[in-house]
């Protein structure tokens, strides 16, 4: 019967672990700050990650052109602030739409 109830709980245990998540909780991609300034004819491509539960902070992830290689732009530098800015000017543009919602 013991043997039973252990072979019970090891099989619960595996699919608990199993089933967990495998990207930490409370995990950024960018572990320091960033840079705060990057040529933007070095840029390719430009991912931005909003706060989410598992990381509390907007990170702003440069991918370099020749090299491929991904840098993390400190999001409160004058250079950041400023590539949202156009960017978000950018995006009203080609929408349209004078006024964009917050939600």
């Amino acid at each position: 019967m013991r043997s039973a109830a252990f072979i019970l709980v090891a099989c619960l245990l595996f699919v608990h672990v199993k089933g967990m998540s495998l990207t930490p909780k409370g995990r950024c991609y960018c572990m320091d700050a960033g840079v705060n300034f990057i040529k933007p004819k070095l840029i390719q491509k430009v991912e931005v990650y909003q706060p989410s539960l598992s990381c509390q902070k907007m990170e702003l992830v440069i991918t370099l052109k020749n090299s491929g290689e991904q840098k993390c732009v400190n999001p409160e530098s004058r250079f950041a602030k400023n590539f949202i800015k156009n960017a978000q000017r950018k995006k009203r543009s080609a929408d349209g739409s004078l006024w964009r919602n917050s939600s």
